[in-house]
């Protein structure tokens, strides 16, 4: 019984601090931070590509996959994708030429392997999350390279990845409907409707657990499941962009509940204090135009993982009109422990680093 009020109270609390935030302006926030752009140094002849996939490793190293000078890697398959800094942005290393089409998503666990979502599909390779370790070896594959699917061997178009404190897997499957669920499809949780919406997890060794979702904007459901971020205590935040929102659910996906206040999320981090960032690099105000989000503009959105209430801002670049834009500001976001921030940017082709003045 005891439990039960408390459980009550604390999901009355976080709805109460979600309305209270949406009560003020999303965009009125401070912003304690210096901004610097052009801060990693790349090799000579290098350009930074279009990226979503920035993360630290254990030692403070930062490590960016880009997309090979580009926004894809399909007709430059001698770039190596992946990089490491350190964190004062000087280069150390790359590798993944040839492995990797459309990097997408990024996480590293506490052994500094590095799990990566990739977009895309070649016939060949592409349509996976991989495990490699930090030289670039293969460690692990999910799903089945170089082929769509919709059965729990297959991805199609991979979003995000994240593993969580017990070393459980969970991969956002899903960035377009156009893939028709087949007669395998055999989970009750998920409508079996076009494309993949769903939340896939696989314990650490790579098995099946379970998934959750379905097309749609009720609870648990997703239109685009962009970005996902562990809290501390192993729940599951999700960005679930097409519906302007974050969703939290615990290690199971149980849902829990839907914040708006943070904006229309693209990427979405969480460090060990409980801290959410959160990046919207799509909010448009134009009605009837994709990104449709009225009063929101692009940024990082930071805030409690717990109350869900904002503290700070980090603005997108002001020369940039986002109703001329599909996509400005970062569409990933990671965080040090001594509080900097790194925005990694697909429109504007870069990582660009807050630190906390």
């Amino acid at each position: 019984m005891k439990t039960a009020l408390f459980a009550l109270l604390v999901t009355s609390a976080m709805t109460l601090a979600s309305t209270a935030v949406m009560a003020q302006d999303p965009n009125g926030y401070p912003e304690p931070y210096t901004e610097i752009k052009n801060y990693f140094q790349l090799p000579a002849g290098r350009t930074m590509g279009s990226t979503n996939t920035v993360f630290g490793d254990s030692k403070g190293n930062i490590w960016i996959v880009e997309r090979c000078g580009g926004n894809g890697c399909e007709k430059t398959p001698d770039i190596d994708p992946v990089m490491q800094f350190t964190k004062e942005g000087k280069f150390i290393k790359s590798w993944g030429k040839g492995k990797l089409l459309f990097p997408h998503g990024i996480f590293i666990d506490k052994e500094d392997n590095i799990y990566i979502a990739d977009n895309h599909n070649d016939g060949k390779i592409g349509d996976t999350v991989t495990k490699f370790d930090p030289n670039g070896k293969v460690l692990m594959v999910l799903g089945t390279p170089g082929k769509a699917g919709n059965d729990y061997t297959h991805f199609h178009e991979p979003n995000a990845v994240a593993v969580g404190p017990d070393g459980s897997i969970y991969v956002g499957d899903g960035h377009s409907a156009d893939v028709a669920h087949g007669p395998e499809f055999s989970n009750p949780r998920q409508t079996p409707t076009t494309g993949n919406a769903r939340v896939s997890k696989f314990d650490k060794n790579g098995k099946f657990l379970t998934a959750w979702g379905g097309h749609g904007s009720g609870d648990g459901q997703f239109q685009n499941p962009h970005c996902i971020a562990i809290a501390p205590n192993g729940n599951v935040f999700v960005g679930d962009r097409s519906n302007n929102r974050i969703q939290q659910f615990d290690k199971n996906g149980k849902f829990i509940s839907a914040w708006k206040q943070f904006g229309r999320p693209s990427g979405c981090y969480i460090d060990s204090k409980g801290t959410l960032y959160v990046a919207d690099s799509e909010s448009h105000s134009v009605k009837d135009s994709y990104g449709l989000n009225p009063g929101f503009k692009r940024g990082v959105r930071i805030g409690s993982a717990t109350t869900g209430v904002v503290t700070a801002f980090l603005k997108d670049d002001p020369e940039i009109d986002p109703e001329k834009s599909g996509t400005s500001n970062g569409e990933g976001v990671w965080a040090g422990k001594d509080g900097v921030v790194y925005d990694a940017e697909v429109g504007q082709k870069a990582v660009v680093v807050f630190k906390p003045k």
